[in-house]
């Protein structure tokens, strides 16, 4: 009789382990009893402005905390791609992550998409008013209700303005037909890019180089920032440098919101704070480098030149309005028109 308690209680606190350990958002602590936060990005180059704004979050974390928060920061280490960081997010491998608005899509958040289309900013000025006002916080807001919590913004982060470069330069739209572009395959990026004459091609960000070296595809765009560090400029296929200027780019500094509700009081402040930080130190990383990695492309043989952008506007406009009437967020989108 004895024996089958002992049993029966065994079973019961087998039970119980097997249970705590499948919740994906139980709060992870070290063996002594430190906040262990996951920090990640998909950027690999020590001297991209995510990692400045992803250690700024870690610093601030650690200190206010008394050290009872560890962050620790992955650089391209657990993925290089965003879709990957969404996932581990949701799964729970990683606490706080750095997305675009186009990866987020895939969680059928659709509304983030009105935030990568292209010329939906006019200057990083308007971006600003946009993103640390209302628009912002409705954002923030359709982000943590459509996941259930599973999202939580804690602040908009910049990867610069985003530009054209190729195998040869665009002195206008017509340019582009039958070029291969590294670029979104689907959703709005895509269908911009569609309408210009662009073949839109979904190489991974970590075999871009090599893809532009070796005649894989014949361009892409982003900031300096981000190409200029992965040397992209020096290949035959990054030579040349059009500001078409077509994205004044957001990023989600995302953490799962169910971990941070199990959060005291005194760490969620300290978290907030830290994300407030990492924005701060992460925009104007970003701000400096995109003049200093445009000096270093064309100091090292990059050919850069201006176009006129009124044509592209034109094509992504309407592309822009369809979007917002079947995402239904026109009001939304007649907020950011009206602080142009």
């Amino acid at each position: 009789m004895l024996k089958s308690k002992y049993t029966f209680l065994l079973l019961v606190i087998v039970t119980i382990g097997l249970l705590t350990g499948c919740n994906n958002t139980a709060v992870e602590t070290n063996g002594d009893g430190k906040i262990k936060i996951i920090a990640a990005h998909n950027q690999t180059s020590p001297d991209n402005p995510y990692q400045t704004g992803m250690l700024k979050f870690k610093e601030v974390a650690e200190r206010e905390s008394n050290g009872s928060i560890e962050v620790e920061v992955h650089a391209g280490t657990i993925g290089t791609e965003e879709s990957q960081l969404v996932e581990k997010l949701q799964l729970g491998a990683a606490d706080v992550v750095l997305v675009s608005p186009g990866f987020m899509t895939q969680t059928g958040i659709r509304e983030v998409d009105l935030f990568s289309a292209p010329y939906l900013f006019t200057s990083y000025d308007h971006w600003l008013s946009a993103v640390d006002g209302e628009v912002g916080r409705e954002m923030a807001e359709i982000i943590n209700e459509k996941s259930n919590n599973s999202f939580k913004l804690l602040g908009y982060w910049s990867a610069g303005v985003r530009h054209y470069y190729g195998k040869k330069p665009l002195n206008s739209v017509e340019d582009l037909k039958g070029v291969s572009l590294r670029t979104q395959t689907s959703g709005v990026v895509s269908d911009f890019w569609k309408a210009t004459g662009a073949i839109p091609s979904g190489i991974s960000w970590g075999e871009l180089y090599q893809g532009l070296q070796q005649d894989v595809v014949d361009s892409s765009e982003n900031a300096y920032p981000f190409f200029v560090q992965q040397s992209h400029h020096t290949t035959p296929n990054g030579k040349y440098i059009t500001e078409t200027g077509h994205d004044y780019t957001t990023r989600f500094l995302l953490i799962n919101g169910e971990k941070f509700d199990q959060y005291s009081e005194e760490h969620q402040e300290v978290l907030l704070n830290a994300a407030e930080a990492s924005v701060k130190a992460e925009r104007e990383a970003t701000n400096s480098q995109d003049i200093e990695y445009k000096e270093k492309a064309v100091a090292e043989g990059a050919v850069v030149n201006e176009i006129n952008t009124q044509p592209f506007i034109d094509i992504a406009r309407p592309i822009l309005e369809d979007l917002a009437k079947e995402i239904e967020v026109e009001d939304l989108l007649q907020k950011i028109i009206d602080l142009e």
